[in-house]
């Protein structure tokens, strides 16, 4: 995956299904549903909308934390941080086949996450954002070349990247990047997503 658009409301126009929708109508072809908030319902029904135009799109659906909600809603896979259900156990309860993506706080997590069956980890925050009040540090761009030349799994760069710094992430060995304010804060969306798919040098081609 080279482009991954996490949702994240911004007022009554940009709930989690229009954020998706922008990102798919740019040629984004990956989005991650992300709400703390939200109670399990009302996640699930937005969940499930987001998922059919994914599916209309050819495109990939993660259900971040909720792995409940993920296998529910048929979602192609779902994101799991420190605190979440256990790699171990989200995969026991998904379907086969679905990809599972992690988030460490340090190379030994990223090496008991891949073992235990993680696909890729999601690694960051790479620059200061301001859309996670928990994140940390920024690690850099050498903290993300550590766990790209680990070498456990595909790297997903995450943490203030914008269309400016994204192909900085591929260059230190990142397979791709996952972004929140450069998409849901922009002014048009959709053309936000054109300019980072540019930026990737992928245009509106299908991820890989």
């Amino acid at each position: 995956m080279r482009l991954v658009v996490i949702t994240e409301p911004g007022g009554e126009e940009r709930g989690h299904q229009e954020i998706a929708a922008a990102a798919l109508a740019g040629g984004c072809r990956a989005v991650q549903m992300r709400d703390k908030g939200l109670p399990d319902s009302e996640f699930e029904a937005i969940a499930r909308k987001i998922k059919r135009l994914c599916s209309d799109a050819r495109a990939l659906f993660f259900v971040n934390d909720r792995v409940d909600v993920a296998a529910a809603v048929g979602s192609d896979g779902v994101h799991l941080g420190v605190e979440d259900l256990d790699v171990e156990t989200a995969r026991k309860a998904l379907p086969p086949g679905s990809i599972v993506g992690f988030s460490p706080e340090n190379l030994q997590e990223a090496h008991a996450a891949v073992e235990a069956g993680a696909d890729y980890l999601g690694v960051g925050p790479v620059f200061a954002t301001p859309t996670k009040e928990d994140a940390g540090a920024p690690i850099g761009l050498d903290g993300l070349a550590t766990y790209a030349k680990a070498g456990l799994a595909p790297v997903i760069a995450v943490g203030g990247i914008n269309a400016e710094n994204a192909a900085s992430a591929l260059r230190v060995g990142a397979s791709g990047v996952a972004v929140v304010s450069a998409i849901t804060r922009s002014e048009d969306m959709e053309d936000a997503v054109r300019r980072l798919l540019k930026s990737l040098s992928l245009g509106s081609d299908p991820l890989t």
